[in-house]
C-alpha cells in the first residue's frame, strides 16, 4: 500500500477510535481526489453517522459487494486498498497536523477550481463577487479542540471571563453608556431604529465624531449621502459650529480648525461612498484589506448607513428573494464581519409606516424584515414628536439589549443640536417620568456618581473642540 496522506487517513479513521472521532467532522469527500478513496470514506462516513463507531474491514467489504454501481475492476481495486487497512502506529502530533494540512490544502484547491468554474461562467447560481468569501472559507479550515464548556471543569474559566474586562467602544453620551455598561463591545452589531428625518445618520455622524475625538480609527460606509455630505456634517460637529456658518467659513480659518482637530486626537476617519444596495460585505472586507495595505488603517469601529441599502453577498442582485430572508440575510452578514474583524458594528434601519410617528416604537415597527432585530446585540429607537423638536429633544427607548438590563432605564431623553449635528447629555429633570415605575431616579444619581465614573471610559475635556481658538 502506498503511504499517501489520503490513505494514511482512511487506515487510522478505521484502526483508531479517538483519530476518528477528532477529524471526522473536518473531513468532506471532496477531499479526496481519487474515486477509489472517495469510495472508501463515504462507506467510512456511512458506518460512523449509522453506528458512532469505526467500521472493521469486513464491514467495509460488505458494503462496496452491496454496491452496484462498481464494475468487477473496480471493485477489486477498492477490495485491495481495503485490505491494506491495517493499524499503524504513528506520532499523533504528526497525524493530526497533517490532517489538517492536507484538509486545508484540499480546501483551498477546491475553493480555486470553484473560483474558476463561477469566473468561466460554468456556475450560474454563484457571482464572481462569492469569489472572496470562498477563499476566505477555505483559508479558514482549522481543527477546532474546543468541544464545549464543562460547565464544572472550567469554572475557574468561567471565574475569570466574569471579571474580565472588555474592550469596548465607549459614548460621549452619559445614559448610553450607563446602559451598554460603558460602550460598544466588539464582536457585536448595533442598530438604530427611527422614522425618515428623526436622526439616524446624525446619530451616527455623532459617534463618529466622538469616536475620533477619543483617539480611535473609525471607518464611516455611506450607501445613502456623498462623503462629502457625511464629512460636512461631522466638520460642523467637531468644530461647534453650525452647517451655515461652516459654509461661509474662509479657507484660512477652515484650515485652522482642522488642524486644531488633527492635534487634539490620534485617530483617523475615512469615509467610503457606495451605490446604493450596490455593496455587501465582500466588498467591505475588500475594502478593509485596501485600507490596512495602503495607509495602514484598521478601524476601531465601522458605522454602516445604513443596513436596509446594503446588498447581500449570498444572494444575487435582483434574484428572487423575499424581504425578511434579504436583510436577515444582510444583518447576519454585518455581524459576521464584526466578529471577524473583532470590532462592533454600528448601522441604522427604517421604522415601519405605522411605526413613524409612533411616539412607543416596538421591535415589531422595524420595517421590512423582523430577523433584523433577532439578529442584532443592541438596537434602539430614536423618537421625535412636534413637542420635543421644540425643545430639541429626542428620546431614546431601548428595543434590545445584550449587555445590560433592557428594562433599566429603558426610555430616556437626550439633547440635540441639528444645526451643528451634535447630541449632549440633558440635567436628570429631563428624564423624570420617563424611567420605571420602580426606579429611584435619586439613587440612580447616587450609583452614577460612585459606580461609575464617564471620565474612565472617555475624557470629555478631549472631546470637546468648541474651546479651539481662532
Amino acid at each position: 500500500m502506498n503511504s499517501k496522506i489520503e490513505q494514511v487517513i482512511l487506515q487510522n479513521l478505521v484502526t483508531d477510535d479517538g483519530y476518528m472521532r477528532k477529524v471526522i467532522p473536518f473531513l468532506k469527500r471532496d477531499y479526496f481526489l481519487e474515486n477509489s478513496d472517495r469510495l472508501i470514506f463515504d462507506r467510512i462516513k456511512t458506518f460512523i453517522d449509522e453506528y458512532n463507531t469505526p467500521p472493521n474491514k469486513d464491514a467495509l467489504i460488505v458494503a462496496i459487494q452491496n454496491d452496484k454501481t462498481l464494475n468487477e475492476e473496480q471493485y477489486k481495486e477498492v477490495a485491495g486498498i481495503i485490505q491494506e487497512l491495517n493499524p499503524t502506529e504513528h506520532n499523533k502530533d504528526w497525524l493530526y497536523k497533517e490532517t489538517e494540512k492536507f484538509c486545508k490544502d484540499k480546501a483551498i484547491y477546491n475553493a480555486i477550481l470553484n473560483s474558476i468554474a463561477i469566473i468561466d461562467g460554468r456556475d450560474a447560481g454563484k457571482t464572481q463577487d462569492g469569489i472572496p468569501q470562498l477563499l476566505q472559507d477555505a483559508l479558514g479550515v482549522c481543527f477546532d479542540n474546543n468541544v464545549g464548556h464543562d460547565y464544572l471543569e472550567n469554572a475557574d474559566t468561567r471565574y475569570e471571563f466574569y471579571h474580565r474586562v472588555e474592550s469596548r467602544t465607549p459614548f460621549d453620551l452619559e445614559y448610553f453608556n450607563k446602559i451598554t455598561n460603558g460602550g460598544l463591545p466588539n464582536k457585536t452589531l448595533n442598530v438604530v431604529l427611527a422614522g425618515t428625518g428623526v436622526g439616524k445618520s446624525l446619530f451616527m455622524c455623532h459617534v463618529a465624531a466622538s469616536t475620533l475625538a477619543q483617539g480611535k480609527n473609525v471607518l464611516y460606509i455611506t450607501l445613502e449621502m456623498a462623503e462629502e455630505r457625511i464629512a460636512e456634517r461631522i466638520d460642523a460637529n467637531l468644530m461647534n459650529i453650525t452647517l451655515d456658518q461652516l459654509k461661509d467659513l474662509p479657507k484660512s480659518l477652515f484650515d485652522n480648525r482642522i488642524e486644531k482637530i488633527r492635534n487634539k486626537t490620534e485617530g483617523r476617519l475615512i469615509i467610503k461612498e457606495y451605490p446604493t444596495a450596490g455593496a455587501h460585505t465582500g466588498h467591505f472586507k475588500a475594502l478593509l484589506n485596501e485600507l490596512q495595505l495602503k495607509k495602514q488603517f484598521k478601524p476601531s469601529m465601522i458605522i454602516i448607513d445604513y443596513l436596509n441599502i446594503c446588498s447581500s453577498s449570498r444572494f444575487k442582485s435582483g434574484s428572487n428573494i423575499n424581504s425578511y430572508t434579504l436583510i436577515k440575510s444582510i444583518a447576519e452578514e454585518l455581524r459576521g464581519l464584526a466578529v471577524e474583524e473583532d470590532l462592533p458594528i454600528l448601522s441604522a434601519t427604517q421604522t415601519t409606516r405605522g411605526g413613524y410617528g409612533n411616539t412607543d416604537v416596538e421591535l415589531t415597527d422595524t420595517s421590512e424584515s423582523f430577523g433584523l432585530p433577532a439578529t442584532v446585540d443592541f438596537m434602539f429607537a430614536l423618537i421625535s414628536t412636534e413637542e420635543l423638536e421644540q425643545t430639541n429633544q429626542i428620546m431614546v427607548k431601548q428595543l434590545k439589549n445584550r449587555y445590560n438590563d433592557p428594562t433599566a432605564n429603558k426610555r430616556f431623553m437626550i439633547g440635540v443640536d441639528r444645526s451643528k449635528m451634535k447630541l449632549y447629555d440633558l440635567e436628570q429633570s429631563a428624564q423624570k417620568g420617563l424611567t420605571d415605575a420602580n426606579l429611584d431616579i435619586d439613587r440612580v444619581d447616587r450609583e452614577q456618581k460612585s459606580n461609575y465614573n464617564i471620565g474612565d471610559a472617555f475624557n470629555k475635556r478631549s472631546r470637546d473642540f468648541s474651546s479651539i481658538k481662532l
